[in-house]
């Protein structure tokens, strides 16, 4: 049984009043993970910005 299945299964036992707590929790991790995933991005543009203003790099990529 996957991990989306015992969830499923699981859901199926709460209790109406707890679901909205339960949905509200995922939301929770979702936006969570959509933030951290920003940070990395940002933080690794900055990185790699140095290299990407080298006037070779823009030489490069001039004709695309």
């Amino acid at each position: 049984m996957t991990i989306k299945e015992q969830l499923l299964q699981e859901i199926e036992k709460v209790p109406e009043p707890l679901l909205q707590e339960v949905l509200d929790f995922l939301q929770f991790l979702q936006n969570k993970h959509q933030q951290e995933k920003l940070e990395i991005t940002l933080l690794s543009e900055s990185s790699l910005q140095k290299d990407w203003l080298k006037p070779e790099e823009e030489a490069a990529w001039q004709d695309l």
